[in-house]
């Protein structure tokens, strides 16, 4: 009787249990099987009187949505402190600290936490702005917009010796980025962004550069030493950052942000190669929530599939940097070419019109000092001129397009021509060795006699 008792609490602990564990489940909340366990424990040793109530006793509710939320605000105000913290070993330990702005989603998390700390009203970090002169026209009225927000002014660059589109499009051509991409980076965006750490004497630079942005950055850390200006430090508030991170916070604090953000665009670049993803737009941040299949963003190095669309590098592979962040980039581009001391000789625009009316006989290279192949021309033409009997000189073509093409057969950089009796002899060989343009110079002023 006694053992068929102890059977019957059995069975009556069993039924409670699944009773409870279909009332959890119904309820949006998961029994565990620790809890199972303590339960079966307490009910063993409790004193017989009381086993019947504990093992029929509710289980405490568990609302999982709640602590997932939960634990989402915890690391979002862990990753803030620690943003914040760096942003401050930045300001508070150099002079100069320059946050370059690109106005996409990171960059508006960023310039919001450098207003928290005062640094945009203070000075303590300066906003500096790329104008590429391809950027979708909503960008810079964007930037108008947090200037007014957060009351800052930011220092904008552009390429050099423009002052709009139409004077780039006059000096390097309005096809650049379509014949050279890596001399259209170099020219609108490292030369302009270098010039700019330059010119506001930057000593530590913050970007918004993350982990999760894809193979490239997968292992930069929130601290850096960067070659890039000279061995300046970099600072990467966003480092351990994810881009739903990045959404979390501007929807936390209702900061401002790229309209284009609610047309689909998950990243802002050039609009000459930015697309929306997925290509419909059916993916978007509106009013600070998202409507579509968000994980077409935020899945790791998805932020960035819709930039650089169609372009590839020289090597065929598919671009995925702008050029300012890759290696390579900490090199200078402001430098000139055969420069002072040089045997090649500079010639001016007077000259350069006159050169070809005179009598004199020379040899003439037009060229662009940010050009890879001009850059590699240079020992080899120095040497030439150091060989030949006539004069050698340089022309700087980049900014004056429509002359060089005129007068010095210049459709690309470089190119050389050898100037006799009224005619301008282009050198057609791609082989750029001394013995080869030598035979070439010394060849075309013979039958030119």
């Amino acid at each position: 009787e006694s053992r068929t008792r102890q059977q019957e609490m059995i069975r009556t602990a069993i039924l409670a249990l699944l009773v409870g564990s279909a009332s959890a489940f119904q309820a949006g909340v998961v029994p565990t099987t620790s809890g199972m366990r303590l339960r079966a424990a307490t009910a063993s040793s409790a004193p017989r009187t009381a086993r019947r109530s504990l093992a029929i006793s509710p289980r405490m509710a568990f609302d999982m949505e709640a602590m997932i939320q939960k634990s989402k605000d915890e690391r979002l105000e862990h990753l803030e402190k620690q943003a914040m913290d760096s942003i401050k070993v930045a300001a508070e330990n150099h002079d100069f600290a320059v946050f370059p702005n690109a106005m996409i989603a990171g960059d508006c998390v960023i310039t919001d936490l450098c207003a928290r700390l005062g640094y945009l009203k203070d000075g303590k970090v300066k906003i500096m702005v790329v104008d590429t002169f391809h950027l979708f026209p909503e960008t810079m009225e964007f930037l108008k917009e947090l200037e007014e927000h957060y009351g800052f002014k930011a220092e904008v660059f552009q390429a050099e010796g423009c002052a709009d589109k139409a004077e780039y499009d006059s000096k390097y051509g309005a096809d650049l980025w379509k014949e050279d991409v890596e001399q259209y980076d170099k020219v609108c965006k490292v030369e302009p962004f270098q010039r700019g750490l330059k010119t506001l004497k930057t000593d530590i630079m913050l970007n918004g550069r993350r982990r999760d942005h894809g193979d490239e950055r997968a292992y930069i850390d929130l601290y850096e030493n960067a070659p890039i200006g000279g061995g300046m430090a970099k600072v990467n508030p966003l480092a351990y950052w994810t881009f739903e991170d990045c959404f979390d916070y501007i929807a936390k604090y209702k900061i401002p942000i790229h309209p284009l953000h609610a047309k689909g665009y998950p990243s802002i670049g050039d609009a000459k190669d930015t697309i929306p993803i997925p290509e419909d737009g059916s993916v978007r941040f509106v009013d600070y929530k998202f409507e579509g299949k968000k994980s077409e963003w935020l899945d790791y190095n998805s932020e960035r599939k819709g930039r650089f669309v169609g372009l590839a590098n020289k090597d065929g592979s598919t671009k995925t940097e702008c050029g300012i962040h890759v290696a390579g980039a900490e090199q200078t581009f402001d430098r000139d070419l055969w420069v002072e001391g040089s045997a090649v000789a500079e010639l001016s625009k007077a000259e350069a019109e006159k050169l070809p009316k005179g009598k004199e006989d020379a040899v003439v290279v037009v060229y662009a000092p940010w050009c890879q192949f001009c850059q590699a021309l240079e020992p080899a033409y120095e040497e030439l001129a150091k060989e030949l009997d006539v004069k050698v000189y340089k022309y700087r073509g980049d900014e004056d397009r429509e002359f060089v093409k005129a007068s010095y057969n210049t459709n690309s950089f470089p190119t050389i021509n050898v100037v006799k009796g009224g005619k301008v002899t282009k050198y057609e060989s791609e082989d750029r060795d001394v013995k080869s343009m030598k035979a070439f110079v010394e060849k075309s002023l013979k039958v030119a006699a």
